[in-house]
């Protein structure tokens, strides 16, 4: 009543042996016209909904507005952007600044010779100013090298 297989007492001398591999031209297939359908359809999805928006008057958001640099040169004159401005003018300059084009980041830089008591009157002066925030601009040095004085 049981089927033998893989015995070698048969007569004609041949087994039978079953195979045991995935056909996978069938999956190619399939696969190959899923990739042509979302080849196809992807720009579709992509730009939407076909509308006739409305005009307006309005500026674009995130416009890149110049940074907010105060340097103070080797001299001890004073900038704000690539404008001279005086000490006592400052603080006045850039009140009227941050009125125009609102609060941001002011981006301090002096050069290495100056005195560290003149580096802290300008941080305040601008602190005087209205703005919350001000970073110090440095010369990042070279790797490997230590920093002389």
């Amino acid at each position: 009543m049981g089927m033998s297989v893989g015995s070698s007492s048969g007569d004609d001398g041949d087994s039978y042996k079953p195979l045991a591999e995935i056909n996978v031209t069938p999956f190619v297939d399939v696969m190959l016209v899923l990739l042509i359908i979302f080849m196809v359809a992807a720009p579709l999805m992509v730009q939407g909904v076909p509308l006739d928006l409305p005009k307006t008057s309005a500026s674009k958001l995130g416009a890149q507005k110049k940074p907010m640099v105060v340097s103070l040169a080797p001299d001890g004159k004073l900038y704000i952007r690539d404008e001279e401005v005086t000490r006592d003018t400052l603080v006045s300059r850039l009140m009227q600044i941050k009125s125009s084009e609102g609060d941001g980041v002011v981006y301090v830089r002096a050069d290495r010779k100056i005195a560290y008591g003149d580096v802290m009157e300008l941080l305040g002066r601008v602190g005087e100013s209205g703005y919350a925030r001000v970073s110090l601009l440095s010369q990042p040095s070279p790797s490997g090298e230590t920093v002389k004085n």
